[in-house]
């Protein structure tokens, strides 16, 4: 959940870098949500509740994109590339790229980091 929330606190943040499991618990988390109203929609037999799982997934429109864009720039590819189906599933499934590149330090490495100092 804290992947999650991390992803909204940077609303419209398009700058920097996002892990893969940043990336993949948010759209875990979100799909998740919008089958749950859904679900809970159709349980309660209220169609007009189903409406408010639209209004969720354009509510989480841009922290997605934003996410996305992220997703593309840690792999080391420009953020346009999220508009190539297949190849950007290719790439938010692809490890991070080692070391800093142009959008910023890895972020996976520095989580490594302080991992590495809290066992000491």
């Amino acid at each position: 959940m804290n992947w999650y929330l991390k992803v909204l606190k940077q609303y419209a943040d398009f700058s920097g870098r996002a892990r893969r499991k940043e990336y993949w618990m948010f759209f875990l988390i979100s799909i998740i949500i919008s089958y749950g109203i859904i679900f809970i929609s159709i349980g309660l037999e209220m169609p007009s509740l189903a409406m408010a799982s639209t209004i969720y997934s354009f509510a989480v429109l841009i922290p997605s994109l934003a996410v996305g864009v992220r997703r593309m720039h840690d792999v080391g590819k420009s953020g346009w590339y999220l508009l190539i189906p297949i190849y950007s599933l290719i790439l938010a499934c692809t490890d991070s790229e080692a070391g800093s590149n142009k959008w910023g330090p890895n972020p996976k490495s520095d989580a490594e980091e302080i991992d590495l100092i809290g066992q000491e």
